[in-house]
């Protein structure tokens, strides 16, 4: 079965990334793409104005739309899937409650997956940070993630995401973002560091120290390609299926 998907931030750089990578798929058909810098064509599929969004979901009918953009678009286009009955895959990071909230109340109408991270990978690590730390109960935990230089949000949706992990298994942890001065770590608190550099995919780490020893569990990401690939693994998932909201670990089991 083919599912027909439309893409937003065509002319983005995970736009671009997730029409590349439909081209080499036989289980996905693109309908159309759209971008606010319309007219370019991106891996075969010409790039039409997001302004006119609406009436292409109503000329096409796609089964899912896939979006990497930014809050606002993200928040817009979900609502406007909602109106046409089409699902909605988001990778879009940076969001704030009322674009959750938003985002939630399109998933009464359509199936909606959210995820901060595509990548089976950083699913795993996920996975081995909710086992290490309170196997390693009382270290001191640093977070640092490595973006490439043009990424606008910062800690990155992945790394609030671990973050969001760290405190469901240990608790609410104060938040320290960078140190600089005199800066003597509390009891409790988790580092966070975010930098910015070259064309770097992504990087997470998450250092636990204690006891004399110490433990860092590490994702890297070669290409924004694996993240295009999960999000077609998800869209192809999510296609038919019933309104409400979803997550990227029910594709992976």
């Amino acid at each position: 079965m083919t599912v027909t998907v439309a893409v937003t931030g065509a002319t983005g750089r995970m736009g671009e990334e997730v029409l590349a990578a439909a081209a080499d798929r036989d289980d996905v058909a693109v309908a159309f793409a759209v971008s606010r810098s319309p007219g370019a064509e991106v891996a075969g599929v010409a790039v039409e104005d997001a302004a006119d969004l609406s009436a292409l979901l109503a000329e096409h009918d796609p089964d899912v739309l896939v979006d990497f953009t930014g809050p606002a678009s993200c928040v817009e286009y979900a609502a406007a899937c909602a109106d046409a009955g089409v699902a909605f895959v988001s990778g879009t990071t940076g969001l704030n409650q009322g674009c959750f909230d938003a985002l939630r109340e399109a998933a009464g109408e359509v199936p909606v997956l959210y995820a901060s991270n595509f990548s089976r990978g950083i699913a795993a690590l996920r996975r081995a940070v909710r086992e290490a730390v309170p196997a390693l109960d009382g270290y001191d935990i640093e977070l640092t993630e490595t973006h490439h230089n043009a990424k606008r949000d910062a800690p990155s949706g992945t790394a609030l995401t671990l973050l969001d992990d760290i405190d469901e298994v240990r608790g609410d942890s104060p938040r320290v973002h960078g140190r600089e001065g005199e800066a003597p770590r509390s009891e409790g608190e988790v580092g966070v560091h975010a930098r910015r550099a070259g064309d770097i995919a992504g990087e997470h780490e998450v250092l636990l120290a204690g006891n004399h020893e110490s433990l860092s569990l590490t994702h890297r990401a070669g290409s924004r390609g694996v993240f295009a690939a999960g999000a077609l693994d998800a869209a192809t998932w999510l296609s038919g299926r019933d309104a409400g909201w979803y997550d990227f670990t029910e594709v992976l089991e």
